[in-house]
């Protein structure tokens, strides 16, 4: 189960301690199973270290012993299958994981006792326990680097087709296979570790597109923080339109609520999503006709216009030809609160008419003040916000033909905006805001809190 929590911050599935401290628009904590699942999918299930493990060549064993006291030689020992039938992870606080991978190697060589050469086939568990540490921070990457890499030998079966080994020859390859294993595991390790680092990062280092307005691009902000429970990546984003400029947010820092038991925990702060929110809903105003066929909302305020028009006034004709155009004024504002989230949003709503010498006949011009209550959903690893009308305040900003009192036209207004303007931000902020495959977690089963 995951949860998503909007805390003047929104998040979704959790696992983070109230101490720890978020640097950036976005962040989130991995739980050590989700760390486990991650690791497993791309060192085993992807066959990465199967792969590495391939062309893993063991040095001759020589040694004294063996059947009548003859000299013993193993050479062209290789690798012809491994298994790796499990993996655990354990967080180090402050240092990054350790990494235990269990492993069974069969090897294969030719043996010469004395005078008998034949095929010979060696099965070893292995058990190679490495710290694996997070360092070299800069512009969003970092490097991992493989410390104190332990291995240690399990159970040893050796077998030849005669059957005729003693002791002496189980003793030498334990003898030798100790000495030499680490020395081979532990850098293959190494590499993989490098490998999957590189592979993750590409999940925190992501450029996505929002619809044809702009792009956000994710980046890890800090080195990654690890405690006892959880490892914390602090994203940032950068939120562009398109042509380039940049929509500025707030990343100071903000502490979190204790979220235990969850899978992942990810972060996206007021302000950030702010910024992205301004993106989407930049465009084009709305104009339309007062025809019959129109909104019944811009129907009605038209004829309300009409019954406060001031007496006299002879452009106020019934039967002039009337528009109205809907313009966003100024950036969106959204605010969390507990339990509730909504976007405060002004609007500007202008009723004219063309002149014949092709001049605009200012009937009205309002400003409307919106507070819009926001349904937040995950769809297809998409943030989806959808609005719903709260509240309306009218004031009125000018009018050419003298109207100065407008306590009238709120219903009339709230029905217009009801009708056009929510159903087509809607229509904008449907198409979801993209987010982050962290570490090719998928975001379902997810839950929402304010």
């Amino acid at each position: 189960m995951m949860v998503l929590k909007l805390f003047g911050i929104i998040f979704f599935c959790c696992l983070l301690s109230p101490s720890q401290e978020v640097l950036s628009g976005l962040s989130c904590a991995v739980s050590p199973r989700a760390i486990k699942n991650v690791l497993s999918d791309a060192i085993i299930h992807n066959g990465l270290i199967h792969q590495h493990l391939q062309g893993l060549v063991v040095p001759n064993i020589m040694g004294e012993g063996g059947q009548l006291n003859s000299p013993t030689s193993i050479t062209d020992l290789h690798l012809i299958k491994v298994w790796v039938p499990r993996l655990s992870v354990m967080l180090l606080p402050g240092i990054g994981v350790q990494l235990t991978i269990g492993a069974k190697l069969q090897l294969r060589g030719n043996c010469l006792v004395g005078l008998l050469s034949e095929l010979i086939d060696i099965l070893v568990e292995v058990n190679i326990t490495a710290n694996i540490k997070c360092t070299n921070f800069e512009s969003g990457t970092f490097q991992v680097v493989t410390e104190d890499c332990l291995c240690i030998l399990g159970a040893v079966k050796i077998k030849v087709l005669s059957g005729l080994l003693t002791l002496s020859v189980n003793e030498l390859v334990l003898r030798q296979l100790t000495a030499t294993l680490p020395a081979l595991l532990c850098p293959v390790v190494d590499i993989v570790m490098n490998l999957v680092n590189i592979h993750l990062l590409s999940t925190l280092n992501a450029v996505l597109t929002v619809g044809r307005v702009g792009t956000i691009h994710y980046q890890l902000a800090s080195i990654p923080y690890t405690s006892g429970k959880f490892l914390g990546l602090d994203l940032d984003g950068v939120v562009k339109q398109v042509g380039g400029t940049t929509i500025p947010h707030d990343s100071s820092p903000s502490a979190l609520p204790p979220l235990l038991g969850r899978l992942l925990l990810l972060v996206i702060r007021e302000s950030f999503l702010n910024a992205i929110v301004s993106l989407m809903l930049q465009g084009p105003s709305q104009t339309f006709p007062c025809t019959p066929d129109a909104f019944s909302g811009a129907n009605h305020l038209r004829e309300a216009v009409w019954t406060i028009a001031p007496p006299g006034c002879s452009a106020c004709s019934g039967s002039s030809p009337l528009s109205i155009k809907l313009v966003l004024r100024g950036n969106p504002l959204i605010t969390l609160e507990e339990n509730k989230a909504t976007v405060k949003l002004s609007v500007l709503i202008q009723l004219f008419s063309n002149r014949l010498d092709g001049s605009i006949l200012n009937f009205l011009l309002l400003k409307a003040d919106l507070g819009l209550n926001v349904r937040v959903s995950i769809v297809g690893g998409r943030l989806v916000l959808q609005l719903a009308l709260g509240s309306t305040s009218l004031s009125l900003e000018s009018s050419d033909v003298g109207i100065s009192n407008i306590s009238s036209l709120k219903p009339h207004c709230s029905s217009l905006l009801v009708e056009t303007l929510v159903p087509h931000l809607n229509g904008v902020l449907g198409m979801g805001i993209p987010l982050p495959r962290v570490l090719h977690i998928p975001l379902v089963n997810v839950d929402f809190q304010i």
